[in-house]
């Protein structure tokens, strides 16, 4: 049997379940900001706290939902060192492959916590390749409905 084989054959049994719950993170004015520098996305409700204090239907600011985004390898630890070696053994390289479904329901307020839930929609093979198939829910603390939800596709190659 491959090393894709193995792979395809360790998570076949894990297809609908949650394998992972990342920590939480406090979003602040000051990644906003730097979130905001770094794209040129300078819209008020997300780096003018007085003005989205007083006008935005949010009664602060908010996240961009791109930055939400963003944090998925940070909120899903995908990049923790030992992550990859730990879930794709027999495999040397992960591409970020894209979205096929992308919704940010809920805003992000300013000074609230987020983490990321993954499920394993589908893995399957895509010629050398393993395709995963995730769905990521971001979920802010306290809240009912989720900041961001997204279908994510990784290929690991052997």
């Amino acid at each position: 049997m491959s090393a894709a084989e193995e792979l395809i054959a360790l998570y076949q049994p894990k297809i609908g379940q949650e394998i992972h719950c990342g920590p939480w993170l406090k979003i602040d004015q000051q990644r906003i900001n730097a979130f905001a520098e770094a794209t040129g996305d300078q819209q008020w409700t997300h780096t003018d706290p007085e003005r989205a204090g007083r006008e935005s239907p949010y009664g602060s600011t908010i996240a961009h939902g791109y930055l939400t985004l963003s944090l998925l390898p940070l909120l899903t630890e995908s990049n923790a060192p030992g992550f990859f070696e730990r879930n794709y053994p027999g495999m040397r390289l992960r591409i970020n492959y894209g979205l096929d479904r992308l919704r940010f329901p809920a805003p992000v307020r300013v000074g609230t916590r987020i983490r990321a839930r993954t499920t394993l929609k589908q893995v399957e093979k895509i010629a050398e390749a393993v395709q995963f198939t995730y769905l990521y829910t971001v979920e802010i603390e306290g809240g009912d409905k989720p900041a961001c939800v997204a279908e994510f596709l990784a290929r690991v190659y052997p």
